[in-house]
């Protein structure tokens, strides 16, 4: 019988460091002889090809109804049950999806993050942890600045304005409350290494309890 994997759900706000937390926990656990991977919740932002730019770029991507949650969970069962999957890949510069997809999984461990992870009872009864990555709204902020000119072909007045008129609110509608439901909170992100530390060996532990 094939051993269920090891399911991390990693969330926060945009700019909170839970991808670089993701990351390291990925590089951690293949050094360490596991097979790890990242599924994140952003390639599921719903494919708007359909649409002209214009609306395109006025669409709330910080709603759960801009993603196509059944997709991701039933990319994430598959995953679960150590299937392969083919993941759509989100073309940030022209706010939809490409159209290529990318073969991902199986494995042992199976680290998923994304902004609204914890939103939908479904995804949340997969992980068998959760972590919620609590950082301050100003370094969030500043974060997301240079990440989305630097890698998303953002303009400075183009996140500010999106920062105030959905980014934040949306933060304190839907992520923040879901802070609840996490078995951990990790303060400040890829700079917290204790927190980084502590992770890794818990989840495998949880690796080595399961064999």
């Amino acid at each position: 019988m094939v051993q269920k994997p090891l399911v991390i759900g990693i969330t926060g706000g945009s700019g909170s460091g839970k991808t670089t937390v993701s990351r390291e926990l990925v590089r951690r656990l293949t050094a360490d002889g596991s097979s790890a991977i990242l599924l994140q919740q952003d390639s599921y932002y719903i494919n708007q090809s359909e649409k002209p730019m214009s609306e395109r770029i006025l669409t709330n991507y910080d709603h759960p109804d801009a993603f196509e949650t059944d997709l991701f969970v039933s990319d994430l069962r598959r995953l679960s049950r150590h299937e392969s999957i083919n993941k759509p890949i989100y073309d940030y510069e022209q706010y939809t999806r490409s159209q290529e997809v990318e073969s991902v999984g199986p494995a042992d461990v199976v680290i998923v993050d994304g902004v609204l992870l914890f939103n939908d009872a479904r995804v949340r009864d997969l992980l068998d942890m959760k972590i919620f990555v609590d950082t301050d709204d100003d370094i969030r902020f500043l974060r997301r600045l240079e990440r989305d000119i630097e890698e998303r072909g953002r303009t400075v007045h183009g996140v500010i304005e999106q920062y105030l008129a959905t980014v934040k609110p949306m933060y304190h509608q839907f992520v923040e409350p879901t802070k609840r439901y996490a078995n951990i909170i990790v303060p400040e992100g890829g700079e917290n290494l204790v927190a980084i530390d502590m992770l890794a060996n818990q989840a495998k532990a949880m690796i080595k309890h399961a064999k």
